[in-house]
C-alpha cells in the first residue's frame, strides 16, 4: 500500500566527553579549533535537524558520557533537544556504552520529545504526522555487548515503514532476520553500508568528526528520504572540520618525481583539493622496497619538520602528524656478511624477525634510569617497554633496524653513486 513520504536524520557517536588526540604538537591556532571540532560537528547535526524539513531525529549511541563530560558538552546536547522540542520534532535515542541510560543523571531531565530506549527490551514507537502514522521506530539501548542482539528486536508485523535503531555491529544475515526496512546503527566511527541487511538499507553512519589516523576520510551524518512507495534514499552529509588522511608513498615514486619534497607537495595539493578546504591531519608512510632507495628518502625527522613549516600554518592547514619509513625486508647481503658491528646488528635483527611471536621485553635496557623519579623515565614509559603488544613488534623492529643501520653507517647510506 502507498504510504506517507518522510525524512529523518541518522547520527551517532558524538563522544562529546572524549578529546581528540594529536593536540600536543599542533600550533596554537589549530589546537583550539581541533579541540572544539567534536562539538562543532555535533552542533551541525542539531542545526540541520532544526533547520531542515525533517520528521524526526535518530541517534544511535555514544553521544556523551555524563560522568566525564564537562558542562559545555552536556549543555550542547540538552540545548539541541530543547530546540527540537520547540519544533515538536521527535528524537529517538538508542544509547551505547558511554551514554548508558541507567547512568543518566536525574539533574539533567530530557524533554518529552526525546525517547531514550531501555536496555532490557525493544520498544516500537509510531511516528505520527497530522494524525496519521508515517512509520514505526523500533529501538533498544546497548546492553554492553559489541554485537547487536537482533532477536531482541522482534515486534508484531505492521503495514507502515519500519526503522530499527541500535548500537553495535552485526552481519548482514543477522540484520536481515529482523525484516526491517531501515537499520540505523551506531558504534563504528567510520561509515559503512551493510548490503542486504534490511529491505531498504542498513547503515553505520559513523561519527560526525574523525579522531585519529584510524578514522580517515569524510565523516558526518545521514539524511534519509522515504517516498510514498517506500523507496529509500540515503544521503551522507559531511560536517567534519578536521579530516585525517593516511598517505602511503612508494620510494620508487620519489625517484620518478625527483625529490621526496616535490612528491609530498603534490600529494598535499591533491588532498586539499579532494577534501574541500578542510583542515587536514596527515600521517605519511613511505615504503622502501630495496636498500638502494633509502638515499632518496633522506632524514625523516628533518622532512617532517619541513612539512610542518611549509604546509602546517596555512588556511586551511595540512598538518603532518607523523612520517614513518618502512625499511626493506632485506638489506644488501654484503652488509649482513660484514665482520663488523653493522653485520652483527643486521644478523641479530634478522633473528628477531624470524621469532617475531616471541615476547619482547625492553625494560632491562632502562636499568641505568630512575623509573618514576624526577629526571628519570616515567612509569607509563617503563610499562610500555616491559610489554610490547604483538601487533607492534614488527613495526618496532623495522624502525629499530632502520635507526641502527643509519647510526652504524655514520648517517643515511649513500648508495646512489654521484656522477
Amino acid at each position: 500500500m502507498p504510504g506517507e513520504s518522510f525524512r529523518f536524520i541518522h547520527a551517532s557517536d558524538f563522544h562529546l566527553e572524549r578529546p581528540l588526540g594529536d593536540l600536543d604538537q599542533l600550533p596554537p591556532h589549530l589546537r583550539d579549533a581541533l579541540a572544539d571540532s567534536p562539538r562543532s560537528a555535533a552542533a551541525a547535526v542539531f542545526d540541520a535537524a532544526t533547520a531542515d524539513n525533517i520528521d524526526f531525529l535518530v541517534l544511535c549511541g555514544d553521544l556523551v558520557n555524563p560522568s566525564t563530560a564537562g558542562p559545555h558538552a552536556m549543555a550542547l546536547l540538552l540545548d539541541g533537544f530543547e530546540k527540537l522540542h520547540a519544533k515538536k520534532t521527535p528524537v529517538f535515542w538508542s544509547a551505547g556504552v558511554a551514554d548508558d541510560p541507567q547512568r543518566w543523571p536525574d539533574a539533567a531531565p530530557l524533554p518529552p520529545n526525546v525517547t531514550l530506549f531501555p536496555k532490557d527490551r525493544a520498544i516500537a514507537v509510531p511516528v505520527q504526522r497530522s494524525g496519521r502514522t508515517i512509520c514505526h521506530v523500533i529501538g533498544r539501548s546497548s546492553d554492553g555487548r559489541s554485537t547487536l542482539h537482533v532477536p531482541g528486536y522482534r515486534i508484531d508485523p505492521v503495514d507502515e515503514y519500519t526503522v530499527a535503531i541500535g548500537h553495535g555491529s552485526a552481519e548482514a544475515a543477522a540484520l536481515a532476520e529482523g525484516h526491517f526496512d531501515y537499520w540505523a546503527l551506531g558504534g563504528r566511527h567510520n561509515r559503512q553500508e551493510i548490503e542486504q541487511g534490511a529491505n531498504a538499507a542498513a547503515v553505520q553512519c559513523g561519527t560526525p568528526q574523525g579522531r585519529c589516523l584510524q578514522e580517515t576520510g569524510p565523516h558526518g551524518y545521514c539524511v534519509v528520504d522515504v517516498d510514498s512507495d517506500q523507496t529509500t534514499r540515503v544521503h551522507q552529509v559531511e560536517c567534519d572540520t578536521f579530516r585525517y588522511c593516511h598517505e602511503q608513498i612508494d620510494a620508487a615514486e620519489v625517484i620518478q618525481v625527483g625529490t621526496l619534497k616535490n612528491l609530498l607537495g603534490e600529494r598535499i595539493a591533491r588532498l586539499a583539493h579532494e577534501n574541500g578546504g578542510r583542515q587536514l591531519l596527515v600521517g605519511w608512510e613511505i615504503n622502501v622496497a630495496t636498500a638502494e632507495h633509502l638515499s632518496a628518502i633522506g632524514d625523516p625527522d628533518e622532512t617532517l619538520r619541513w612539512l610542518r613549516r611549509e604546509y602546517g600554518h596555512g588556511t586551511p592547514a595540512a598538518w603532518s602528524i607523523a612520517l614513518t619509513v618502512n625499511p626493506p625486508r632485506q638489506f644488501p647481503k654484503s652488509w649482513n656478511d660484514e665482520d663488523t658491528i653493522l653485520g652483527d646488528f643486521l644478523r641479530a635483527a634478522a633473528k628477531h624477525r624470524e621469532n617475531d611471536s616471541r615476547e619482547l621485553n625492553l625494560l632491562p635496557f632502562t636499568e641505568e634510569h630512575d623509573i618514576g623519579q624526577p629526571g628519570g623515565l616515567p612509569t607509563t614509559t617503563s610499562s610500555l617497554l616491559a610489554e610490547i603488544a604483538a601487533s607492534d613488534r614488527g613495526r618496532l623492529l623495522d624502525q629499530a633496524t632502520l635507526l641502527g643501520v643509519d647510526l652504524l653507517r655514520g648517517g643515511k647510506p649513500q648508495l646512489v653513486q654521484k656522477s
